[in-house]
């Protein structure tokens, strides 16, 4: 019998919960042995796959299982499920960039359902399966993540240790709420390396718009460059010591940036909320490829992080019940926002935008912003129309037809 999810986990919005587990030192020891297990199991059942090129999960399932449950002593018949399911997912979308089988990290993240955990709301704790028996751990988390753990539907789970840490990172599903529509327009988000982004409005961010240590795009430039020097004189010197320092500093910069596109994607969001608009940005996939950079400016190029701040936006626009649309990228920086005039004398020096046509000048983000939000409203409106062509379609035919009569003919 199929198993089916519920409304809500069907047409809902899946988020992640993170609860901090603070078991003593005998716990502590058997979720590491089950982290250790699992992973191994992962690696077992990812050879076997890569060694008979079966790569869905039902198949996989019938090759792996009893192999695998035979090769790594004390795993559990749901363990080895999850990770048979594990393996299938990590080569569904890299399959053909693969050289040889994937291989887990020891210690990496492991997931765990509804039969490998179980909550207990009120006593604040939760029961993970290990290769020695459930342990029964306390949670801690932030107020409106314990709130969202006892009230919403939970899905699967992943169990990971940071730096001594142990983590649950809980799948909770979140009601969709109705999309507005944009009555106001949108608000236009032009991306970039020198600024990482600029609103139709005219507010650069990071800027004295977001409350924080960051004072600019400038500030953000100076801390990436110092972060990267300090890196490659500490890996140029290879000593023990610099490599202490290194795993110190190991994501920093990552969690500095992550925090920047939380904060332009909320100001974004709310910003759009107040006036009533939606939130346009530019469809950037396979930027990297298109773009021919000189070689000084690879390294910035390539760490931008605008497929981050695009799916943070989204995903708090979609909470917020806000139109959010991706539009095309051309020419945004050379066309008239008021002429549309398109041209690369438009652009007469680095950061200017003079129209040859209507003599409107600006600054060329800001001016790509207002583009940008044009392109949105006209987008969301060809979205939304009504089938008007006059050409046939299935669900128009579907319509017209008749019903047709109980007794047949």
């Amino acid at each position: 019998m199929a198993i089916r999810r519920s409304a809500t986990k069907r047409h809902g919005m899946p988020t992640i919960v993170q609860l901090r587990l603070t078991p003593n030192l005998a716990q502590a020891e058997a979720l590491a042995a089950a982290v250790l297990l699992c992973n191994q199991a992962a690696t077992v059942v990812s050879r076997l796959a890569w060694q008979h090129r079966v790569f869905r999960v039902v198949e996989l399932h019938r090759l792996a299982y009893d192999e695998v449950r035979a090769q790594v002593a004390g795993l559990g018949a749901q363990a080895a499920v999850r990770a048979i399911a594990r393996v299938a997912g990590a080569y569904a979308n890299r399959r053909a960039t693969k050289k040889r089988a994937h291989i887990f990290r020891p210690h990496g993240a492991v997931p765990y359902d509804a039969r490998l955990m179980s909550f207990n709301r009120d006593a604040r704790t939760v029961s993970l399966w290990t290769p020695t028996g459930r342990v029964t751990v306390p949670y801690t988390g932030r107020p409106e993540d314990l709130k969202a753990i006892d009230v919403l539907p939970r899905g699967e789970a992943d169990l990971v240790c940071r730096r001594g840490v142990w983590l649950l990172l809980v799948t909770v599903t979140l009601p969709k709420p109705v999309v507005r529509e944009p009555v106001g327009g949108f608000v236009g988000v032009d991306q970039g390396v020198a600024n990482l982004a600029v609103t139709c409005d005219g507010v650069v961010l990071p800027g004295p718009a977001l409350a924080g240590p960051i004072g600019g795009n400038g500030h953000v430039r100076t801390l990436r460059e110092r972060r990267h020097r300090q890196r490659r004189r500490l890996q140029k010197k290879g000593t023990p010591a610099a490599r202490r320092v290194l795993r110190r500093l190991a994501g920093r910069e990552h969690r500095m940036m992550s925090d920047l596109n939380h904060q332009i994607s909320t100001f974004v969001v709310r910003e759009a909320e107040r006036t009533g608009r939606g939130v346009a940005l530019e469809d950037l996939q396979g930027i990297r490829g298109r773009v021919r950079a000189h070689r000084l400016q690879r390294r910035t190029l390539h760490s931008w992080a605008f497929a981050q701040q695009i799916t943070f936006t989204r995903y708090k626009a979609a909470r917020a019940g806000i139109a959010f649309l991706l539009v095309d990228p051309a020419y945004t920086s050379q066309a008239c926002p008021d002429c549309g005039n398109v041209s690369r004398a438009n652009r007469p020096a680095w950061g200017r935008f003079v129209c040859t046509g209507c003599g409107l000048a600006g600054y060329a983000d800001h001016i790509a912003a207002r583009n940008i939000a044009q392109r949105g409203v006209t987008g969301w409106a060809a979205i939304n129309q009504p089938h008007a062509t006059g050409l046939p379609s299935p669900r128009r035919d579907c319509e017209s037809k008749p019903p047709a009569s109980a007794g047949g003919s």
